[in-house]
């Protein structure tokens, strides 16, 4: 059986949408539940799901809430209400083809060694995409993940989008819950406890794959692309990874820093590269980016 796990904060605009999209998979309905947790949403977020739930009386749905600040809270909340043995993580602003569980379902069941498993993450704009962008921001901005059209392990230092990922419960019986200091709380946008989840399940030898039938529609709304956002959100990149590495020991942030090093090396190149084909604004993002995430890196 799967769980799908939405962990939402103020997110009622997208919430109606995306449950109808999980409804309306191909899987069967006695194979799948829905488990909604709310992270102290003050919107009409349990209306909605209220309204749900009665046009919807043949999908199994559950509200829970999770008092505890964070995405992180909220996503062990998820684990611990789960009633199912595969776990799958579905953004709160997002949408799924009517394959999606379907293909998570029989993967899973076929490839028993597979400990989790990701797909595609495709942006939908409410707007249009920004001149710009480009692949390295459109990654950082809209989770933007496509590794191509064949099931494949990711590449070296990839890992499965937070919020289209496919995990077997078992998983947090070995490498434990997310990391509660790390992760999105209310409205900042600090991250890192997916990749320190990931990590974990490398130090156990945890197999995970990428399966591209698994995609998820990632809405991007305007205020997304905005200067203060990318600034923001930039910024505790780098504050994020300050405190997942510190965590770990002093040996392993020293080694991010010097990989911070060898990426400004990358970004000045791209900046050189993109000047030259005539998008310097596509170069200059990225610098910005780097600065922000170096900044916060050396945040005290």
């Amino acid at each position: 059986m799967l769980t799908a796990i939405i962990c939402t904060y103020n997110r009622a605009k997208y919430i109606g949408p995306l449950l109808e999209s999980i409804a309306a998979n191909d899987l069967d309905k006695k194979e799948y539940e829905i488990l909604l947790v709310d992270n102290n949403c003050t919107d009409n977020t349990r209306e909605i799901c209220e309204t749900f739930a009665k046009a919807h009386k043949d999908v199994q749905f559950r509200y829970t809430n999770e008092p505890e600040q964070g995405l992180s809270a909220a996503r062990n909340r998820g684990i611990k209400e789960a009633k199912g043995d595969v776990l799958v993580y579905v953004d709160d602003d997002a949408l799924v083809d009517t394959w999606y569980l379907r293909t998570i379902a029989e993967y899973m069941s076929a490839h028993p060694e597979i400990c989790a498993i990701g797909g595609k993450i495709i942006p939908l704009y409410e707007t249009e995409e920004p001149k710009w962008m480009s692949p390295y921001t459109k990654t950082l901005l809209t989770a933007w993940m496509d590794f191509g059209d064949e099931v494949r392990p990711f590449p070296r230092g990839k890992f499965p989008g937070g919020g289209n990922s496919a995990y077997r419960a078992e998983v947090f019986e070995k490498v434990g819950l997310f990391n509660t200091e790390l992760g999105r709380k209310g409205d900042s946008l600090m991250g890192a406890e997916e990749k320190d989840i990931y990590d974990k399940m490398n130090a156990f030898g945890m197999q995970y794959m990428y399966v591209p039938a698994m995609t998820l529609h990632h809405i991007i709304p305007q205020h997304k692309l905005e200067k203060d956002y990318f600034d923001k959100w930039t910024y505790q990149i780098g504050v994020s990874e300050r405190k997942r590495t510190k965590a770990i020991g002093n040996g392993k942030f020293v080694k991010r820093l010097i990989i911070e090093a060898f990426k400004w090396c990358g970004t000045l190149v791209l900046l050189a590269k993109y000047s030259i084909i005539g998008h310097p604004m596509k170069g200059w993002k990225l610098v910005l980016f780097r600065w922000n995430v170096t900044r916060g890196l050396l945040s005290k």
